[in-house]
């Protein structure tokens, strides 16, 4: 039965909301926590330091958590036919044939085996198709070859914060990601982020029409999510972005900035705008059972760990990822059942079917790890605490 949001636990929610906002933390958020039917929003602080007060239809940029509406997409064009799960993707994608593995992820880029199989869209959705960020690039104490061929081919993948304003149109993207090699063979291991953009070309090929457009006719239009896009003319409603430094939080992204427009790529990875009530839409639909966009079979396919050990060994974005969790289709699966995945400009999104709850908690400071924040595990607990009430 769901749990009813109660004044005391509403009050808990609140204070554990209002006490993250601060103009050097978050200058501000929407935090909502749903039960059931009950929905329970706080909208507190500014969308920019100084600036005009946030309101609960407030415009977040939602990186990361932009993929589990893609895997939606995936898995709704794959019940119309344009596409198999475990078809090679290399009649639509010719740019990914034939593929050649590096034999060190470090190594040279001449350095090479051939792949020991074609790329499925399985492996997209699974992050297992060879090419994605791995947290070694960061400790590296020289770049790998890889990575610097990624970053002079302007494919904002695997090298730091996504750069849409760097980011060539769709087919000139998958042509530049088909000169590099893999960093895996397809099916070994998981790797972060890549598979997610790679599925919004494919997804236009299939069915003819612009990414955009697909998630707008499959996802979008069909629930309802009107403030869900990838970019927006109406900047009064969207939060400046703030990356933290030494020196206090610093301006990354301006309402006028590169989400004023419309992109050249559009990425399945980390591009959409939304809001807080358009990813509790999307959370209720996963929840109901999936209509009107997927199937029941479809959603638990999606909420349902897909990683082999094998492909676990390896590890995750940090030490012990894996330890309590799983992969999905472009979501993180707890052990528990609930499923997640946030976004690095400063979102979160939980999804816990067990206990009928959705927590989602929009801020505009990015992270700077891929642990998720202390203020969203804050907000966090005081919702899961309305369920011992």
């Amino acid at each position: 039965m769901p749990t009813r949001l109660t004044s005391a636990a509403i009050e808990r929610i609140h204070g554990a909301a209002e006490a993250q906002i601060g103009d050097s933390r978050i200058p501000g958020l929407v935090a909502l926590v749903a039960s059931g039917d009950d929905a329970h929003v706080e909208a507190l602080g500014r969308l920019a330091v100084g600036g005009a007060p946030v309101a609960r239809d407030s415009l977040f940029r939602i990186a990361s958590t932009t993929k589990p509406i893609t895997a939606a997409a995936t898995l709704a064009v794959i019940a119309e036919g344009a596409l198999g799960i475990d078809d090679p993707v290399d009649r639509l994608l010719p740019e990914l044939a034939e593929r050649r593995v590096l034999r060190r992820m470090d190594g040279p880029l001449d350095e090479t085996v051939p792949a020991a199989r074609a790329i499925t869209t399985r492996d997209l959705l699974t992050f297992t198709f060879g090419f994605g960020l791995v947290p070694e690039i960061f400790a590296a104490p020289t770049p790998w070859p890889v990575v610097t061929a990624e970053q002079a081919l302007n494919l904002s993948s695997i090298g730091g914060p996504p750069d849409r304003s760097i980011q060539p149109d769709p087919d000139t993207w998958i042509a530049n990601l088909g000169t590099l090699p893999l960093m895996a063979q397809p099916g070994e291991r998981w790797l972060y982020n890549t598979g997610a953009s790679v599925l919004g070309v494919l997804l236009a090929r299939a069915t003819g029409e612009p990414f955009a457009d697909v998630l707008r006719t499959r996802v979008f239009e069909p629930l309802g999510m009107s403030d869900t896009a990838f970019w927006t003319a109406d900047t009064q409603r969207l939060a400046t972005a703030y990356r933290p430094s030494r020196d206090g939080l610093v301006v990354w992204d301006e309402p006028d900035g590169t989400w004023s427009r419309p992109p050249a790529f559009g990425d399945g990875a980390a591009d959409l705008l939304s809001t807080a009530d358009d990813l509790l839409t999307f959370a209720r639909m996963l929840l109901g059972g999936g209509a009107p966009v997927l199937s029941g079979e479809a959603v638990r396919e999606m909420t349902s760990p897909q990683l082999t050990e094998a492909q676990e060994s390896h590890g995750g974005l940090l030490p012990g990822f894996f330890d309590h969790q799983s992969w999905g289709f472009l979501l993180a699966v707890h052990d528990s059942g609930a499923y997640t995945w946030d976004g690095g400009f400063g979102v979160s999104w939980l999804v816990d079917p067990a206990n009928d709850l959705v927590v989602i908690v929009m801020t505009q400071r990015m992270f700077e790890s891929p642990a998720l924040p202390q203020p969203h595990r804050e907000i966090r607990a005081a919702a899961y605490s309305a369920l011992a009430q």
